[in-house]
């Protein structure tokens, strides 16, 4: 049970930015802000539409390695320019991981 307060000073802008950090991960500013000074990261939730796109992006990269393993061995040139497409994206949804950690 916490029964200590403890204040500090900031400017409009600085508490504005902190609420909608707060609000970002789901929990209140003291909660967000006792996690920030123990170090803890704090992880932000996806919104519906960041959810969706990183559904979508999966679902690319998956479709794009089944069609490199069509093309293997037909035409290896485009097998490989549709590795190279899977890998970028694979990229971009560790990114995105590593954002919303």
């Amino acid at each position: 049970m916490k029964r200590t307060y403890i204040k500090f000073r900031c400017s409009i802008y600085e508490k504005k930015l902190l609420k909608k950090r707060a609000e970002r991960a789901g929990i209140s500013l003291s909660e967000y802000c006792r996690s920030s000074a123990f170090g803890n990261s704090v992880i932000e939730r996806l919104t519906e539409e960041q959810l969706t796109q990183y559904k979508m992006l999966v679902k690319y990269k998956g479709n794009f390695t089944r069609i490199r393993n069509m093309f293997k061995k037909r035409n290896p040139k485009l097998a490989s320019e549709v590795e190279k497409l899977a890998e970028e994206i694979r990229t971009h949804l560790y990114n995105f991981k590593k954002i919303t950690k």
